[in-house]
């Protein structure tokens, strides 16, 4: 429920919105980043506007929080750096989101552009099995939206940097992270969707694992995430990435159709002007070719359901 009167004016101008928008197709992305993130510099304001000149009317921001490799914002000690990789700033202080900042800016952004659009206030969590405490914690402090759980890094090795795959073969790559996956929702329910769920193939440098050995494992965690009133995302950097499937993969989004998911969010992933709300409408065609029907939004940890 509202707790102040901006709180009133803000919902009833999401609610003005809303209706004048009735009778066509919502656009909304759902996986957005700007300079609150350690791997952007795109201003948070920049990104409203042009998601606004864009025809967005819903954005979500989430910004990255990686607790194991990354340090919080007020954490005493040095704050580490790692270089960028391509797309990113030459080099990135290894921090995850300032809280109260972010959440400051985006009441601000919600308050100034109310009747123009939709913002929503969320995280990512690149959660590993033994940082499950400090998500929860975390999630108790602050009124989110939505929250997308990723898995980055195991064992605090990264995937992007081939860290985790180090040593390992293509088959205990793929069956470890998965095993990761299955653990976390199991035991972690503070969040809303999967972000980019079998991310390992983007990093996979033998190419893409057969579908029919993930089948099992995948149907566990698709089950689980189902069971729990959860859902995935379909994050479209598959583009940009040059993927030769989408993301998840077409399989992965077939299987979570044939289990009966319904909670389904789109995203761009976007960390700079050129990414943000790239091939929504591209996604959402490929997601009524799938037999999916419907995608969401969400309000408080709750979905909203809207015709694809």
């Amino acid at each position: 429920m509202p707790q102040s009167e901006q709180e009133v004016l803000i919902l009833s101008r999401m609610l003005a919105i809303r209706k004048a928008k009735r009778g066509r197709t919502m656009r909304a992305d759902y996986h957005v980043h700007t300079a609150f993130s350690d791997d952007s510099t795109y201003p948070m304001e920049d990104v409203v506007r042009d998601a606004i000149a864009r025809g967005i009317d819903e954005l979500c921001f989430t910004e990255h929080v990686d607790y194991g490799i990354k340090k919080d914002w007020d954490e005493p000690g040095e704050m580490p750096v790692r270089k960028g990789g391509v797309g990113e700033p030459a080099e990135m202080p290894l921090a995850n989101a300032d809280y109260p900042r972010y959440y400051e800016a985006v009441c601000a952004m919600q308050e100034k552009y109310a009747g123009q659009i939709c913002i929503r206030f969320g995280l990512e969590f690149g959660a590993q099995a033994h940082t499950i405490p400090r998500y929860e914690a975390l999630f108790r402090r602050y009124p989110f939206d939505f929250i997308i759980l990723s898995v980055h890094e195991i064992e605090d090795r990264e995937l992007w940097n081939q860290d985790f795959q180090r040593g390992r073969s293509q088959q205990e790559v793929n069956e470890r992270y998965y095993e990761e996956l299955l653990y976390l929702v199991r035991h972690f329910h503070d969040y809303s969707v999967l972000g980019h769920m079998d991310l390992v193939t983007r990093y996979d440098l033998a190419g893409a694992y057969p579908f029919e050995k993930l089948r099992p494992v995948l149907t566990e965690i698709l089950s689980t995430v189902i069971a729990d009133g959860k859902g995935i995302e379909l994050n479209t950097s598959s583009h940009r990435y040059g993927l030769s499937d989408l993301t998840p993969s077409r399989n992965i989004l077939r299987l979570y159709h044939e289990l009966g998911g319904r909670i389904l969010t789109i995203g761009s992933d976007s960390h700079k002007p050129d990414n943000l709300g790239a091939y929504i409408d591209e996604g959402k065609a490929e997601l009524r070719t799938l037999g999916f029907r419907e995608f969401c939004t969400f309000e408080r940890m709750q979905p909203i359901f809207h015709a694809l």
